[in-house]
């Protein structure tokens, strides 16, 4: 085979007018900035190529020059077909006059069409983006009205239930990035944040008929690339430049970081506590929410800060952090380095990470918020002219099992302090956030409330919940008046019934003491009697029971609330990350006996975990048929079936 190495020049050179061009990237991560560099050179000393079409999952730009803004002049590119529109501030304005074609679709459907495209198929079928504008009742993922598009993504019905399917489309050109090339082209990636999508865009390039160019910044003999090194195979490359170091850098806030790599560790404690501000104010609230043992997605902008304060409150190890682009565990970048994190347990391909999260295997998503309607509905995607972009907020929100939304309660010039433990308002913000209608549905409140996904929306001044009344206020700030700093900023009433006090650590500007609460859960909150609904719900969740005396501590709790009632009642009980000891099997399995003769009317049980569902069937099947489903909404929808 002969040597892959072209110059920049010679690798736009390779792309045609009206080709199909898939770029690598996630906001400054992994992006080939020299063969954009290049392609944007060619065309402005020679008009050539014209009309390409542009195809990207994540956002690739620093929301001024670099990344995909290099593309915007006026002829090089006729269509784009993009996740987040953010940081690519030119092409995301030609889209909104009219000026190209311009498409939003979800980060991971794309994701996902990459290996659809690689595989032959005719598209992606996907439930994700059903009820947001993405769907074509609600807009089709169409940029601009004002210029004629066809239909890229069509409703369909699949077994009964409504589904998306976005159209396949030949891909002719992947520029795509790595660290290192053999004379072969074969790639690494040792020395990048990310490995997102290359090796499926190259396929999708290379089964197309198209010609794959890889950027890196480092060249070897042939044979010098250890085989599981390689992400990228030389069979599918065609050319290999060798990037300059200053159209190479790490992300866009760093040239380079040995952590950010996941082959070093940094050391805990070097990252100084961020200052207790509004954002800060925000973060923590939201941390009340982390499921201790779960897995977490924090989406960028606000949400960013909960990673700070899981590290201060030394939860880290108590729970498995990830971003969208294939991070795993660690602590997650912000700002222009978002993508990357510190000491991750695992880096994998993004298409692989959004087939974990839209099968729901995320505990907890934390996102931002712009926009928030009376139904419930988010808007992060559009306002006005500006593009922002749907990015993987869409495949995030719908599939998560539990949703924290975290913003500003408004926007614009606001300006708010924490004094003496209380939250004062120097200056309102200009915009509202919370009106009667979004201008762009990028999360559905009404499919939330007819899923029975629980909802928060976080701010500094009260949270509120989506419930199936709709909107309700369940916590104010100290020393925010509801009428005079929350319903007054509000273009809708929400429910307001028992409204409690945010914990008042969340305004003192020392560690709360999270890890404790969070890892403690009294007995008394764990097993709880619901009059309302008549249903005993004991939450044995993330508990660890070694010895007798940890069976009957739970024993007496049950015993306490039932025995009074003096009949059966209804139990639904979360065995979530439960561990059980090995010699406690039959023990349990006696004390669970005892309870459905004396205490239970019915009972059913769930667990997010499938081997933990498997090991408590087969200790409490030797008396009785159990059934033990995989959430609570499952759970109690068996107990009314029961009935």
């Amino acid at each position: 085979m002969l040597n892959k190495l072209v110059s920049p020049r010679d690798a736009a050179a390779l792309i045609h007018s009206g080709d199909t061009v898939t770029t690598s990237g996630f906001v400054g991560a992994g992006v080939p900035e020299a063969l954009l560099k290049a392609l944007a050179d060619r065309f402005d000393e020679e008009s050539h190529p014209r009309g390409l079409t542009l195809l990207f999952a994540a956002g690739q730009g620093d929301g001024k020059e670099r990344g995909l803004n290099r593309l915007a002049a006026e002829g090089l590119v006729s269509r784009v077909i993009g996740g987040h529109w953010g940081l690519i501030p030119k092409l995301a304005a030609r889209a909104v006059k009219g000026e190209i074609e311009g498409y939003n679709f979800p980060q991971g459907v794309i994701s996902h069409l990459y290996r659809d495209i690689a595989a032959g198929k005719p598209g992606t079928i996907s439930h994700v983006g059903l009820e947001t504008f993405v769907d074509p009742r609600l807009g089709g993922g169409r940029v601009s009205s004002d210029k004629p598009s066809p239909d890229l993504v069509e409703l369909i019905t699949i077994a009964g239930c409504e589904r998306l399917f976005y159209h396949a489309m030949p891909i002719h050109v992947a520029l795509l990035r790595g660290s290192t090339a053999d004379e072969h082209g074969n790639i690494t990636m040792e020395r990048e944040a990310l490995i997102l999508d290359n090796l499926a865009q190259a396929m999708a390039a290379r089964n197309s008929g198209g010609v794959v160019i890889v950027q890196v910044d480092q060249i070897v003999a042939k044979g010098s690339l250890p085989a599981r090194d390689v992400i990228i195979p030389g069979m599918l490359v065609d050319a290999v430049v060798l990037a300059p170091a200053e159209l190479h850098p790490q992300t866009y806030a760093t040239q380079y970081n040995r952590y950010y790599t996941g082959r070093y560790k940094e050391p805990e404690g070097t990252t100084a506590p961020a200052p207790l501000d509004l954002r800060k104010v925000i973060a923590r609230r939201a941390a009340f929410e982390l499921p201790v043992g779960g897995v977490v997605n924090l989406g960028i902008g606000m949400p960013e800060g909960v990673a700070g304060v899981a590290a201060e409150e030394g939860l880290l190890h108590h729970l498995t952090l990830t971003a969208e682009p294939g991070v795993i565990g660690g602590q997650p970048a912000s700002g222009l380095d978002f993508g990357a994190a510190v000491n991750t347990e695992a880096i994998i391909a993004q298409g692989s990470q959004f087939d974990f999260y839209d099968g729901g295997g995320l505990d907890m998503a934390c996102l931002g918020m712009a926009e928030v309607d009376v139904t419930g509905n988010v808007n992060v995607s559009r306002f006005g002219p500006r593009l922002a972009g749907a990015g993987g907020f869409i495949n995030i929100s719908q599939n998560a099992r539990h949703l924290v939304f975290a913003g500003s309660f408004t926007a614009s010039r606001l300006d708010v302090r924490v004094v003496d433990g209380e939250l004062k308002i120097a200056s309102e913000g200009r915009a509202r956030k919370f009106g009667p209608a979004v201008e762009q549905i990028t999360f559905s409140g009404k499919r939330a409330q007819r899923l029975g996904q629980p909802v928060l929306y976080v701010t500094e001044r009260c949270v509120l919940r989506l419930g199936p009344e709709g909107i309700a206020l369940i916590e104010v700030a100290p020393g925010i008046d509801i009428e005079r700093d929350i319903l007054a900023h509000m273009g809708f009433v929400p429910h307001i019934d028992d409204v409690a006090l945010m914990d008042p650590r969340i305004f003192i500007d020392a560690p709360m003491g999270l890890r404790d609460d969070l890892l403690t859960v009294g007995m008394a909150q764990r097993i709880q009697f619901d009059e309302a609904r008549d249903i005993l719900f004991i939450n044995l969740a993330k508990m660890n029971i070694r010895t007798l005396a940890d069976m009957n501590e739970i024993k007496t709790r049950v015993e306490s609330v039932l025995l009074p009632l003096g009949r059966k009642v209804d139990v639904v009980v979360n065995y979530d990350q439960t561990q059980i000891d090995d010699t406690l099997t039959h023990a349990w399995s006696d004390m669970i006996d005892d309870f459905e003769t004396r205490l239970y009317k019915r009972a059913t049980r769930y667990s997010t975990s499938a081997f933990l569902r498997r090991r408590l069937g087969q200790t409490l099947e030797r008396r009785r048929r159990v059934t033990i489903f995989d959430s609570e909404r499952a759970a109690e929808a068996a107990l009314r079936e029961a009935e």
